[in-house]
């Protein structure tokens, strides 16, 4: 039995996964600790992956060699690319998935992992000596030694569930909480807060009158979540479902309003604006008098429904009379009632860009206990603290995303700079580059990356190399291909859209909105023959990257520009070498917050909220710019 580790994570949720996995791939000898080794990255609310901005992270998480994508693919029984009628910066891709299969499929990777040990036991102390982490105790009475931390502990640090005026201790239904850390952290000088979330009733569909519901279908095409071409989705695929609530159904909550812990008092603590429960909804879109509802599939093969939309922490009497009033669900049978559940999160201003804590070295948060919310959030998240453990353990140079490199980049700099005053859910309205930051290149973007720090294998590296060649190889071929006007006009024609008055390039022709490369393909021979000579395992993927940089270029090399001009106030340094409370040019604010913040460079600062530009400037005045 082993003792001593370079590398000890706390919690194995979708955080604390990515976080061990990537450590021990690394090389350093990794221990997870986790209280209940049957509930392995367990998907706590719905069984989904990715969704709006979520599913670019996971792609993220694929192209620097993370697990999340390649086991959403997998277990999959339901695929879907989001926003398809928009630009491919707002493509988002979402996965339903097989709860079960999800969690056993992560517990054979990890278990199947050189340099990676677990332990089931509740951690309740860290060992710190001299501002130092050192190893952790736990609830069993044992100590193990690391050169560093990462602490997951999602919603499980004083977890409080909530149903009605019922109290239940707890990090999820059925499992305990776990106390100590939280208490000590505070003691050596830690901010912490509470935060809340919930999770709805999941339902039996034997009990539900599906001839009343509305049919969602899923895509079945070459998009899936990792780059390796190997991995696919082998699962049954299943439908989803949607219904709405009426205006009885809003009655019956109002009636339970006195009881709801989010408006007695009950719960104090900060709730998601962007996921909220029913009863919040129905208080906050009052002159709404109905909300739509999604029945997902929790498995393969279960009856499990899991009612998106339905988030409640009601008395359970409640709960099932306002089901009951949706006519699908008249005769409803539930496996279990909503609930929402208070736990102890750390400010994560107190981190910097690596997810290291500032007050203690070698230790790193990751996760919800950073304020944020999702898995996607909490997968990327780990994987950027698990990289900069073993870094830190080997002592080599941390790694740090840009926000023009990577969703987790913009994730990341938000929570570390900006802070949360509620559960922080990325969108892609977060993010200043989201033509850079599309899905279907976060492979381009950060493999090389992964390849660099040792994560990423050299299959994947050629796999990357060996699309960039065939994508820029056509990019090019169409550059030089010359369209005589004559013989492609009748096809353009035929095709809806205005003739050629003269000869043109055939990448000018794939410009044009209303074309793209497959629909002019079996007009044009030479295009058919170069497409049919591509890799056939890839060949949509390459054609669709290649169609996107030839219609989007020009946006792609303005934000580029932009990019490049704000990359420049990020090489201007900035900590530890100014002492701002002795600025009095500078406003009391920006004063109080440049000394909490401390932030590394001069765009970051710009970034901390009530920081004016007038401030940046009298900053770049004494540094000399």
């Amino acid at each position: 039995m082993r003792f001593d580790y370079d590398v000890i994570v706390i919690g194995a949720g979708h955080a604390g996964c990515e976080a061990a996995s990537a450590a021990a791939r690394l090389g350093s000898n990794t221990l997870l600790v986790t209280i209940d080794m049957n509930k392995i990255a367990q998907m706590s609310c719905n069984p989904a992956v990715g969704g709006i901005a979520k599913g670019q992270i996971v792609r993220e998480i694929d192209a620097l060699g993370g697990q999340m994508g390649i086991v959403t693919d997998r277990t999959a029984i339901q695929f879907r690319m989001l926003n398809r009628s928009k630009g491919p910066a707002m493509w988002s891709p979402r996965a339903q998935s097989d709860r079960m299969k999800f969690s056993a499929e992560w517990r054979r990777i990890l278990e199947n992992t050189p340099n990676l040990s677990m332990w089931q036991d509740d951690v309740t102390g860290l060992v710190v000596e001299d501002g130092v982490v050192k190893g952790v105790t736990t609830a069993l009475g044992v100590t193990f030694s690391a050169k560093s931390v990462v602490l997951t502990a999602g919603t499980f640090l004083n977890g409080l569930m909530h149903i009605g005026r019922v109290q239940l201790k707890g990090g999820r239904v059925s499992e305990p909480a776990s106390h100590g850390l939280t208490e000590q952290l505070r003691e050596m000088g830690f901010v912490t807060d509470r935060m809340k979330t919930g999770t709805p009733v999941r339902i039996d569909g034997r009990t539900v009158k599906w001839e009343l519901t509305t049919p969602q279908d899923g895509e079945d095409d070459f998009h899936g979540f990792s780059y390796l071409p190997d991995v696919k989705r082998t699962l049954k695929q299943r439908q989803c479902f949607t219904v709405y609530t009426n205006i009885q159904t809003h009655e019956i909550l109002r009636r339970g309003l006195p009881d709801s812990p989010l408006y007695n008092g009950q719960i104090q603590s900060i709730g998601p604006r962007y996921c909220p429960s029913i009863e919040t909804k129905i208080v906050t879109f009052a002159d709404k008098d109905e909300h739509q509802l999604f029945l997902e599939p929790e498995g393969e093969d279960t009856q499990e429904f899991y009612l998106n939309g339905f988030s409640s922490s009601l008395p359970l009497p409640i709960q099932v009379e306002a089901l009951q009033s949706v006519p699908a669900l008249a005769d409803v049978q539930i496996y279990r009632p909503g609930y929402a559940i208070e736990y102890d999160f750390f400010d994560p201003t107190q981190l910097y860009h690596t997810l290291e804590t500032k007050l203690i070295k070698g230790l790193f948060f990751a996760g919800q206990v950073n304020g944020t919310t999702g898995y996607e959030e909490a997968a990327g998240q780990g994987l950027v603290a698990g990289i900069n453990a073993h870094q830190s353990a080997v002592g080599q140079p941390h790694f740090v995303l840009g926000r023009d490199e990577a969703y987790i980049g913009v994730l990341i700099d938000d929570l570390v700079t900006k802070g949360v005053d509620e559960p922080y859910r990325m969108f892609t309205s977060r993010a200043e580059y989201r033509i850079l930051l599309r899905q279907d290149d976060a492979d381009m973007r950060l493999t090389e990356k992964a390849y660099e720090l040792g994560l990423a294998t050299e299959e994947r590296y050629e796999l990357m190399r060996s699309k960039r060649e065939q994508r820029d190889a056509l990019i090019n071929f169409t550059r030089e291909f010359s369209i005589k006007a004559s013989i492609i006009n009748p096809a353009l024609e035929q095709l809806g859209t205005s003739p050629l008055k003269q000869g043109v390039k055939l990448y000018d022709l794939i410009l044009r909105p209303q074309l793209s490369i497959k629909m002019l393909a079996p007009h044009i021979n030479a295009l058919s023959q170069h497409l049919e000579s591509i890799e056939e395992l890839r060949r949509d993927e390459i054609i669709e990257a290649a169609e996107i940089l030839i219609k989007y270029q020009g946006y792609i090399d303005r934000e580029r520009l932009i990019a490049d001009k704000i990359r420049r106030l990020e090489d201007v340094k900035l900590k530890g070498r100014l002492n701002y409370s002795e600025i009095n040019a500078l406003s009391t604010e920006a004063r109080q917050k440049l000394e909490r913040i401390n932030p590394e460079t001069v765009a970051q600062a710009s970034r901390i909220p009530g920081i004016s530009p007038s401030d940046i400037n009298i900053l770049l005045l004494l540094l000399g710019r």
